[in-house]
């Protein structure tokens, strides 16, 4: 188990990462069985999983961020990276520049085409890239989805960082909490056809209806399109347009950094609260300058460590992606498949000046 997994379990959480981009690594021939093709079992392979089979060595496995040069994908690939490394397999990195809808599509094609074995992906669109993906499995590939998912059907597993209710729970306390129970409330997310952004921000609005939270007014969602400029016009934009905001939540670490470094520089600085999801690297300098209370996250590391792991347990035949399948990955441990084909890494982490010290990621 690592340190921040161990982290994370006693409670503990932190932004300014240097984007650095991952070099795809060449790839030649394949290591697929010819007879494995699972393409029409959505998240159900095709066969019996065998939880004691090895790992097969030489596996490729390539990762799909959203967006290449992104901080948070740039972490988590570099996980899967490590990942790829201790099973001896051969890692790929490819990706758009843009996060859009359907920009993913030409890439998972041509990796495909490349007779990957494993493909592992964060979907910008649930349906845009279904397509694709299941022609993916029809030509052998195993898919995982993290961080943001697909339709059930398009993957075999989706590595999730935590139930989306947790997420949600986890920010309106933490906004509630900083502005006092009371007051306007705005949310500042990434682009607007993003699943999990989607998914949390529904049971976002569903937490704040409760009576503990009945004088909370959440005013309006806001898009940056996971882009740094636009997130900080937006922003910007925000405190114009709801003179009386008390506090803006981001579970986005483009946006929540872009609003983080707006509020450090403007007259609302201390006054209008900030949270969301960051990384300690990115908002450290903003939490010990008074901008930013407290933000949450868990290891975007560890999520693609795990995420590749997972990959190859399907690959290796030790899991189909069945409810109750189990396997282990590496040093964060074993894990159990839920419903769906859902794999959860932990609870987040509460980042504040007591503790973002503690973390370098």
């Amino acid at each position: 188990m690592s340190a921040y997994r161990r982290g994370l379990r006693v409670g503990a959480t932190g932004l300014t990462i240097a984007a650095l981009l991952l070099s795809a690594t060449a790839c030649g021939g394949t290591t697929r069985d010819d007879t494995d093709n699972d393409a029409g079992a959505g998240n159900q392979a095709s066969g019996a999983a065998n939880p004691n089979a090895a790992l097969r060595e030489g596996l490729k496995i390539a990762f799909l961020p959203k967006q290449l040069n992104n901080p948070y994908f740039t972490v988590s690939d570099n996980g899967g990276k490590d990942a790829v490394t201790e099973i001896k397999g051969e890692f790929k990195e490819v990706g758009p520049s843009e996060a859009s809808a359907s920009s993913q599509v030409s890439y998972i094609n041509t990796l495909s085409q490349q007779g990957m074995d494993v493909i592992v992906t964060s979907a910008n669109d649930p349906n845009a890239i279904c397509g694709a993906l299941n022609q993916a499995k029809a030509a052998g590939a195993k898919i995982v989805t993290f961080d943001s998912d697909t339709k059930p059907e398009c993957r075999q597993v989706f590595v999730n960082q935590v139930t989306a209710e947790g997420i949600a729970e986890n920010q309106v306390k933490l906004i509630s909490e900083q502005i006092g129970g009371a007051g306007e409330v705005a949310i500042l997310s990434a682009t607007a056809n993003a699943t999990n952004q989607n998914a949390w921000i529904a049971l976002m609005k569903t937490e704040l209806a409760k009576p503990e939270y009945s004088k909370i007014k959440l005013v309006t969602v806001a898009y940056g399109n996971d882009d740094d400029q636009k997130s900080f016009q937006e922003t910007q934009g925000l405190l114009q347009s709801y003179p009386n905001l008390k506090g803006i939540i981001s579970p986005t670490t483009v946006g929540v950094a872009a609003a983080a470094r707006y509020l450090s520089g403007s007259q609302y600085k201390g006054k209008v609260k900030l949270t969301g999801l960051g990384t300690p690297n990115q908002m450290r300098q903003y939490v010990k300058d008074g901008t930013v209370d407290a933000f949450a996250l868990w290891s975007p590391a560890d999520l693609g460590y795990l995420a590749a792991y997972a990959g190859a347990a399907l690959a290796s035949g030790q899991i189909t992606g069945a409810e109750g399948d189990k396997f282990k990955a590496g040093k964060l441990g074993e894990f159990t498949v839920a419903k769906d084909g859902v794999v959860i890494l932990g609870p987040p982490t509460v980042f504040d000046k007591n503790n973002i010290d503690q973390f370098q990621f």
